[in-house]
């Protein structure tokens, strides 16, 4: 359980990164790592509501700052796995859906534990000319440094985040073993229903 709340309050992290996107698309990978992290925990101290757990505030953060430096779409196949080249257009656009209201429902009673954590950058091991990188952060606060580690890849448009590592367990990963579970049972739409119910649920207690 523990580890799982773990994973929970660092993949919001991943998720709740964005900042003047024309600026930072010009920035190294680390670099737009440390300074829109920095904002959005500044961002989650500073609003009441976030600290509350109010998820449309929330939804309006992710949209705002964070899905232009998210390849959501790599994200969300990644997750769904072999199962994806399976879906239709419009399954795949229902399943990018569901699976980013799960993620922001899921994480965003994490941003109401920001208080003192802060983002320390390690040494970026990666060339010049390299089109997907690995950047490795530690959140410090309260308690032991956390390594959290992001799986990158250069676009035209900038650096953007595919799939981030917490206590060595892989977001994307989590989540396939899951689905995978969700699919072979009832399909892709299946999977679809299943997350849909999850996040009404969710919205319920909300």
């Amino acid at each position: 359980m523990l580890r799982q709340r773990l994973i929970s309050w660092f993949s919001a992290a991943a998720l709740l990164m964005g900042g003047a996107q024309l600026a930072l698309a010009q920035q190294a990978p680390d670099a737009l790592v440390k300074q829109v992290s920095n904002e959005v925990l500044d961002a989650a101290r500073a609003d009441k509501s976030i600290q509350a757990g109010d998820v449309n505030k929330v939804m309006l953060l992710v949209e705002a700052k964070v899905m232009p430096h998210v390849n959501f779409q790599r994200m969300t196949s990644s997750a769904v796995g072999r199962y994806w080249r399976q879906a239709t257009p419009d399954q795949q656009k229902r399943l990018q859906e569901e699976f980013k209201v799960l993620l922001v429902r899921t994480y965003s009673g994490a941003l109401a534990q920001v208080r003192d954590q802060s983002v320390q950058l390690k040494p970026l091991r990666a060339g010049a000319n390299d089109a997907e990188v690995v950047v490795k952060t530690e959140i410090r606060g309260k308690g032991d440094p956390i390594q959290l580690d992001y799986r990158m890849e250069k676009s035209d448009s900038g650096w953007k985040i595919y799939d981030v590592n917490v206590l060595g367990i892989w977001l994307v990963e989590n989540y396939r073993n899951t689905f995978a579970q969700e699919i072979s049972a009832g399909g892709i739409d299946g999977l679809i229903t299943k997350l849909a119910e999850r996040n009404k649920a969710s919205a319920a207690k909300s």
